[in-house]
């Protein structure tokens, strides 16, 4: 079926999180206000889009509050509803809740059986596990912008980092493992799918952009987040 659709990965914004927790599931972990800025700007940029012609017609979020509010901006500008779907939540980790860093991985024995497969990985949800969420949750997506918008109609998704980064690896063919440091999806960065059709014979194309590369600077970023 020829479609022209695109899904948009949005991650969310920078959280307040002054004791560098992995916060991953956890509730109440709110955008700081730079991240309610970051976000912005990326609501702006599809409200850019859709007054150049860009038909924006559906909207999926995560249900944590982070990826909720980050979700606020595009509903105000676009006038989407934001809809919880559960399947493009944070990977599952071992961590969550904790402060972690070098010394403590190294000097704390109750971790290491976590570190023992970094290919799984050990420490959290399985790598493949989360695609196959995630890639059900995108096409599911596109169908349902095709059917309220037809050809060329558009979605949005607003998730975490490890699950788009670990969607964009899937649709472009390479392996899941890898270094978090090399991840090239920024904070309030756009993902976008773009699918020739919905059967799911052929991969879809991507492009990346980073509205809120501005206020990057000095932002910490932890795995988990």
């Amino acid at each position: 079926m020829s479609a022209n659709i695109t899904v948009h990965l949005m991650r969310h914004g920078e959280v307040h999180n002054p004791q560098r927790i992995v916060y991953g599931r956890l509730p109440n972990y709110h955008l700081s206000e730079k991240g309610q800025q970051m976000v912005r700007l990326s609501a702006e940029e599809f409200k850019r889009r859709a007054d150049a012609g860009s038909r924006f017609v559906y909207l999926a979020c995560s249900p944590l509050t982070r990826t909720q509010e980050s979700a606020a901006p595009i509903t105000e500008l676009l006038g989407l509803e934001a809809h919880h779907d559960e399947r493009v939540i944070e990977a599952d980790n071992y961590f969550e809740g904790m402060h972690i860093d070098a010394k403590e991985l190294a000097t704390n024995p109750r971790h290491w059986k976590h570190l023992l497969n970094p290919l799984r990985p050990s420490w959290g949800e399985p790598y493949q596990e989360q695609v196959e969420r995630m890639v059900g949750a995108v096409r599911d997506t596109a169908r349902k912008a095709y059917e309220l918008g037809g050809e060329g109609a558009e979605a949005i998704i607003v998730s975490h980092q490890l699950p788009i980064w670990l969607t964009r690896l899937s649709a472009e063919g390479k392996a899941y493992p890898h270094d978090p440091r090399t991840r090239e999806c920024n904070l309030a960065s756009i993902t976008s799918f773009h699918f020739d059709e919905l059967d799911g014979s052929q991969r879809p194309t991507l492009s990346y952009t980073e509205p809120a590369a501005p206020l990057y600077s000095g932002v910490i970023q932890l795995p988990g987040s």
